[in-house]
């Protein structure tokens, strides 16, 4: 029996979330007026207190979110998040972290215009662009369907850009979606709709306790009590002044690690606290440079002891990141990873159909540990069992 596992690509996911841009427009960012923009029409951000309401968003928000999603009009119906707290007032997840590209959207506590509230930092580097967006929860309802949380860029408000996020009742279940304008060149439409359960509920509880999440304080680097510094916001080209909370660098080389200061953004990979690196080197031995490489990290096998993809469906469940290589790649660093135990599974997609299915060729079981703030390698030199 064929067994097929569809997963979401990288470019897919990152296109629609970067400001619902092209590659292109987001290097010309001010699209195809020649820079005459017509500022958008924005509202006035009020952020939510905490202190009265919504803080319980922070509890709410961490697991291993698995579900499908849509952007645009493509379904994909495999997606993950992975929150996890890294200190007592900031849970962060990525998809697909690595030096191809990453997407991550992080909540933590803050100061901001006189209250104490939660920020969201959403942002992506892919192809040499680096993207981070600051949004502000300004929005907190019971509604019959679930509890409700909208968060809008903390400059330009909703009429930039913004998400939202329901809760049902008595459900572990997340809507999550979120709506762009290409930074006011239109009005903000939807890009995203993902749909999910929480599941694996001891990889946020191990995080929440060893950093006693969560608590309602600000990491040091995460107060904007005195909002941006202006002098590193992005400005679009026709505009005085920055109409979003965006940071942006641009360059060939796509190294997180130089663009991120670039760019301005007062919170870089290397302030998280927690977080590290894993390389991921491949020997392909006799699958050719031209084989596309799928590349997982998962919390259980993919395979078995004999190198076989496993019968266990559920474990595919279990895939925290897992993105595709390019052509002729044979390294990839993850990013910004949790601190934990996993198995990592690299398949070679022999029929190119982006996913996990009769045919593909793989290898035996390898586990590897990330600790707190760890730069971990493996080589994976025996893909060699063809399914």
């Amino acid at each position: 029996m064929k067994k097929t596992i569809q997963f979401l690509s990288f470019t897919a996911v990152l296109s629609a979330l970067i400001i619902g841009c092209s590659t292109e427009d987001i290097r010309n960012i001010s699209g195809p007026n020649g820079g005459e923009v017509t500022p958008p029409e924005t509202t006035e951000v009020i952020p939510v207190d905490i202190n009265i309401d919504g803080f319980d968003f922070m509890e709410k928000m961490q697991g291993h979110w698995v579900g499908n999603n849509l952007v645009i009009n493509d379904e994909y119906p495999f997606f993950a998040w992975d929150y996890r707290a890294i200190s007592p007032s900031h849970t962060f997840g990525i998809h697909e972290g690595g030096s191809a590209g990453n997407l991550l959207t992080s909540f933590f506590v803050t100061n901001f215009k006189g209250k104490r509230t939660i920020m969201a930092r959403n942002g992506g580097l892919l192809n040499g662009i680096y993207r981070t967006s600051y949004f502000v929860l300004d929005k907190v309802e019971n509604r019959n369907n679930g509890r409700y949380y909208r968060l809008v860029d903390a400059i330009g408000g909703d009429g930039i850009m913004y998400m939202e996020l329901r809760f049902p009742n008595s459900t572990d279940s997340l809507y999550f979606n979120s709506y762009t304008s290409g930074l006011g060149n239109r009005l903000p439409n939807r890009h995203m709709t993902f749909k999910g359960k929480r599941m694996h509920l001891e990889l946020a509880e191990t995080a929440a306790t060893a950093t006693g999440y969560p608590q309602n304080i600000v990491d040091t680097g995460l107060d904007f009590a005195n909002g941006f510094n202006t002098d590193y916001l992005y400005v679009k080209e026709g505009l005085t002044e920055a109409n979003s909370a965006t940071f942006l660098a641009v360059q060939e080389t796509n190294n997180i690690f130089e663009l991120a200061p670039q760019s301005g953004d007062p919170y870089i990979i290397t302030d998280h606290p927690q977080l590290g690196y894993l390389q991921v080197d491949i020997e392909r031995g006799t699958i050719p440079t031209n084989q596309s490489l799928l590349l997982f990290l998962s919390r259980d096998p993919f395979t078995d002891a004999n190198g076989y993809f496993t019968s266990n469906l559920g474990a595919y469940n279990t895939a925290l990141h897992y993105p595709i290589l390019s052509i002729e790649e044979n390294q990839f660093l993850m990013t910004y990873m949790h601190p934990g135990t996993y198995y990592v599974t690299v398949v070679a997609d022999t029929d190119g159909d982006f996913s996990i299915s009769e045919g593909d060729i793989t290898h035996t079981q390898r586990m590897i540990t990330i600790e707190p703030l760890g730069e971990q390698q493996i080589t994976i030199d025996n893909i060699t069992i063809q399914n």
